[in-house]
């Protein structure tokens, strides 16, 4: 059942106002909306009711929908089209949320020409030019480096020109071959430490499966670049700036709540 709040806002021209005491309940659950400054949430909280206004949310696997989920993951999925637009969402419609992890069919051809049919437990998955795809167990983990909501938003921004490859489409005067060459050399760097990790040295401080693929590595950094800045500023700071240009915003240097991941 979709919540009051949502079919209110389907059915206005202009986007209603998300009630103040649900938005707090919900940004101050999120450490990385608290470290905005006021003209931040304010505009996050609009571009969060504009996001409402035009998605549509479903819920599976038992799960019951109501208004805090959908506020939820619409605060989390904007906050990376903060000084982007919503534009940068456009093209698809569907939020699918189940309660927990899921399943979904697999198929890959191998090198032999041999298909091989699988299925994958998943807690996110973003569709080009489809819908995407939350589970809301793992949303509520938000806020220590890991972000499923914000990891699925990145590879739509990504799906902009295509498949999700690491190379989304670049703001004017941010060349390609610059963005490329530091991604894949930061990529290359960690791949060699979860290989490290695996021989009995120290764990990444990042996710290990930021090594499956370049669209995945910059998926896993989205989520680094907006949960715990500081770290990833310190392990692989030409990736990081190169992402402050591409989000058009600098985390590490907002004021993040105390005992917050962000410090490092």
């Amino acid at each position: 059942m979709i919540g009051k709040l949502l079919g209110w806002l389907r059915n206005r021209r202009e986007p209603a106002r998300i009630p103040e005491a649900l938005w707090l309940d919900v940004s101050s659950r999120l450490p990385f909306v608290s470290c905005l400054d006021s003209d931040e949430r304010l505009r996050l909280r609009r571009l969060a009711e504009e996001f409402l206004t035009e998605k549509e949310f479903t819920a599976v696997g038992g799960l019951e929908l109501d208004d805090a989920i959908c506020v939820s993951i619409a605060v989390q999925g904007c906050l990376p089209i903060l000084n982007l637009g919503l534009g940068h969402y456009r093209g698809w419609v569907g939020i699918i949320v189940y309660a927990d992890e899921f399943i979904i069919p697999r198929c890959i051809e191998d090198e032999f020409g041999v298909v091989h049919e699988y299925q994958e437990l998943a807690a996110g998955e973003a569709w080009d030019g489809g819908p995407l795809l939350i589970s809301w167990r793992d949303a509520q983990m938000a806020g220590d480096g890991y972000n499923v909501v914000i990891h699925e938003f990145a590879h739509k921004l990504d799906m902009r020109n295509g498949e999700a490859n690491g190379r989304p489409p670049l703001p004017p005067g941010m060349p390609t071959a610059e963005w490329q060459q530091v991604l894949l050399a930061s990529y290359d760097a960690f791949c060699a430490a979860v290989d490290r990790a695996d021989d009995g040295g120290e764990e990444t401080v990042f996710d290990p499966y930021a090594a499956e693929n370049p669209g995945e590595f910059f998926a896993v950094m989205s989520e680094a670049f907006f949960e715990t800045p500081q770290r990833l500023r310190a392990e692989f700071p030409d990736l990081y700036a190169n992402l402050a240009r591409f989000y058009r915003q600098d985390p590490a240097t907002r004021m993040w709540p105390a005992g917050s991941a962000a410090p490092g």
